[in-house]
């Protein structure tokens, strides 16, 4: 039974045809198992077009297992990781960064998702004091959770401070074809060049079925990590079928297709939102997430009929996402519901 396509999150959407149909192609046959199969080393190769030679990638599941194994490869437990409060390491992940690499995540309160070296600039006053968690990694994310995007230049300068004080940048990528195509950039533009180390790459949430990657641009950094992964319970025996969604979705600029659709239908909600007076969008709409503040009790008669999250129950403010197969007239439901809401 075909089910209404919905704005809770892009988690939330389907599969696209061409990812169906790429774990169909291997699905014959025997393989080798654990990643020793030539369409793995076909997927790492696409990573390495978009990255160059000189990195490494490695296939988790899940993009906590990303980010949490990427982050543990690098620190000890004596480390102190440096993000914004609202950041999917400091919400969304059950406290895994913590528990399984004994980090302490120093958190910078923010308002539209993102840090900036003056943020961090406070917490780089410790170094050598044995009584303190020494700061080893600045995670950011890319789009950020409240859907703003870092420019270049802001990563750059992000990069900047932390490598002036020997320290990491972690990208948490996992809505990183949206950031990507809102930039006008490619991948490495913005990760590799701009000074990023550790890179947390989703697909999940633009149109894959399942599978992230951990891409180091720094080799050294990677030494460790097919044994963290392994521990870590994210090497997958049938690895194939993850590399053959990554394969394609690095081919013929899929990636880039399903973000740009995503980003234009998030566009188009917050132009439609913004024509009703009872609306208030309040964040940039700066890749595929809508915030809007909608009084409560609009709110409660929407949820009736859509399911999506309430962000911040003060405004109440909740979040609207758009995925790849998100189309227009999705959005014109959802506003005739809204609209219908309000004035009934």
């Amino acid at each position: 039974m075909e089910s209404r396509r919905g704005f809770a999150s892009d988690n939330n959407s389907g599969i696209h045809p061409r990812i169906l149909e790429s774990i169909k192609k291997v699905n014959t046959g025997h393989r080798i198992a654990y990643g020793d199969d030539p369409v793995t080393a076909s997927a790492i190769d696409k990573f390495k077009l978009h990255f160059g030679d000189d990195i490494d990638v490695y296939f988790v599941f899940t993009g906590t297992g990303a980010n949490v194994l990427g982050l543990q490869a690098v620190t000890e437990s004596f480390h102190s990781i440096i993000c914004s409060d609202v950041s999917h390491l400091n919400v969304d992940e059950c406290g895994a960064p913590e528990n399984f690499s004994g980090c302490k995540l120093e958190t910078i309160p923010t308002s539209d998702g993102k840090i900036s070296p003056e943020d961090i600039a406070p917490f780089l006053h410790v170094f050598g004091n044995e009584h303190h968690s020494q700061p080893k990694v600045v995670s950011i994310t890319q789009s950020t959770e409240l859907g703003t995007v870092y420019s270049l230049t802001e990563i750059k300068d992000i990069a900047g401070i932390t490598h002036e004080n020997e320290m990491l940048l972690h990208m948490d990528g996992a809505r990183i074809a949206n950031a990507a195509v809102s930039l006008g950039l490619n991948f490495k533009e913005f990760t590799k060049d701009a000074g990023v180390d550790i890179l947390s790459f989703g697909g999940t949430k633009n149109g894959m079925m399942i599978g992230e990657a951990v891409v180091f641009f720094n080799k050294n950094h990677s030494r460790n990590f097919k044994f963290i992964r392994k521990q870590g319970m994210q090497l997958g025996s049938k690895m194939r079928y993850i590399s053959a969604q990554f394969e394609e979705f690095l081919s013929d600029d899929l990636w880039q297709k399903n973000a740009l659709q995503a980003n234009e239908m998030a566009k188009l909600l917050a132009r439609e939102l913004e024509k009703i007076p009872e609306c208030r969008i309040t964040q940039k709409v700066e890749a595929n997430a809508v915030f809007v503040n909608i009084p409560r009790k609009y709110v409660d008669k929407i949820l009736k009929e859509y399911f999506f999250y309430v962000w911040d129950e003060n405004g109440p403010v909740v979040r609207l996402m758009t995925s790849f197969d998100t189309r227009e007239e999705d959005i014109e439901n959802l506003i005739r519901t809204i609209i219908d809401s309000i004035k009934s």
